[in-house]
């Protein structure tokens, strides 16, 4: 399958085209929140992302910044060939359970420790998502947890047709 063409990267833009494989690990300063039935259940600084080519980057943050009993652990589990096995949670507020909205790598592989400990969301399954005040976008088709914002150019892949990217 032929790789889509990048689009071009205005100043201060990244294109998710120049992230490397395997995915790089990267500290951010930037403020991360996350809201569920109205209420923000997750703000910090403390943030890491990883980067991975065709992918918008996927925030992690530390279990412990997310309000208590908001994450609950859920059934299931995923394997990456990069992080390793994953396992997930459903997040809570109020009345709302957002079903496997969350995963995170309990016993991250190799050059991924860092990562124990954070927690990614899926935009798509919760209020909003922002990055220093920009709301995100969820990345395309529900099986990746990239979160797509201005500074970001793709295509980015999982929307129809890029499975073979």
């Amino acid at each position: 399958m032929m790789q889509p063409t990048p689009l071009p990267a205005a100043p201060g833009q990244e294109s998710v085209w120049d992230y490397p494989r395997p995915p790089r690990l990267e500290v951010v300063d930037a403020r991360v929140t996350i809201t569920l039935d109205g209420q923000v259940i997750a703000s910090t600084r403390d943030v890491m992302r990883v980067l991975e080519t065709s992918h918008p980057p996927v925030y992690y943050v530390p279990i412990e910044e997310f309000v208590p009993g908001t994450v609950v652990p859920t059934g299931g589990s995923s394997f990456c060939e990069f992080k390793g096995s994953a396992r997930y949670y459903d997040l809570l507020s109020g009345p709302t359970r957002a079903a496997r909205a969350a995963w995170e790598y309990p016993s991250p592989a190799p050059g991924y420790e860092p990562l124990a400990g954070r927690v990614a969301v899926y935009a798509g399954l919760v209020d909003a998502c922002t990055v220093d005040g920009e709301r995100v976008e969820p990345q395309p088709g529900g099986f990746y947890g990239g979160w797509i914002t201005s500074n970001v150019v793709g295509p980015f892949k999982g929307g129809p047709g890029s499975m073979g990217w």
